[in-house]
């Protein structure tokens, strides 16, 4: 899974860094990006950190395994996440919410790279690369590459997806606890059939997302 950042070292980047996010579909909740660079340094030579957790797109991992490779990623590598609410979603749809949400987290991810390493983002930019999982065209001042089913093809991309998935998990969790009778725990927002009965028994928490149906149904 290290065919798309061979391709980057050898295009002249030494600082490549994968983005995805987890919380585009679901009824509730926030959209959460996570942007990873896989080595704290610039690279000289390639390399990356061996993992003994299994690193893949996160939906191929169950929750005790993303758990296990969260650790090791925060301890190998530099991330960032970055989240948008559920108001932003309704104001600014989904795909504006993952787009700003992964801006913001690649910027912050910047910014610490360039604390760790005592550098200023100038003297790196040009040599910055982002691998984005999917489609989506991001703005930003660093050269981009979108990959198809990244999180499956791209280590870098697998780690953010695990990074993203875990974070927003976790957010789920919290919620759950406030708003017990939707059954956050489990479906984490998910439109489940049990999720949906849920909405139209209690109506709308003030986490849903009222521009999805079934919550602008209501």
């Amino acid at each position: 899974m290290l065919l798309w950042e061979k391709k980057a070292f050898l295009d002249s980047s030494s600082v490549i860094v994968g983005i995805d996010e987890a919380g585009r579909g679901p009824l509730a909740g926030p959209v959460v990006a996570a942007a990873v660079v896989l080595t704290p340094r610039p690279l000289t030579r390639f390399s990356v950190p061996c993992f003994r957790e299994r690193i893949d797109d996160s939906k191929k991992l169950l929750p005790a395994q993303r758990q296990k490779a969260f650790r090791e990623i925060s301890k190998k590598s530099i991330f960032a996440t970055a989240l948008k609410g559920h108001r932003f979603i309704d104001r600014r749809n989904v795909l504006g919410a993952t787009t700003a949400a992964m801006e913001q987290a690649v910027e912050r991810l910047v910014k610490e790279f360039c604390r760790v390493n005592n550098k200023v983002r100038e003297e790196i930019e040009k040599n910055i690369c982002v691998l984005v999982d999917g489609n989506i065209n991001l703005n930003l001042p660093y050269r981009t590459v979108r990959i198809i089913k990244g999180d499956s093809k791209s280590l870098s991309i697998a780690a953010a997806s695990i990074m993203a998935k875990v974070t927003r998990d976790s957010i789920m969790v919290s919620c759950d606890k406030k708003y017990p009778a939707y059954g956050f725990l489990r479906h984490k927002g998910y439109g489940t059939k049990a999720h949906i009965e849920a909405i139209r028994k209690h109506g709308p928490c003030s986490i849903h997302r009222k521009t999805f149906a079934p919550c602008r149904e209501r």
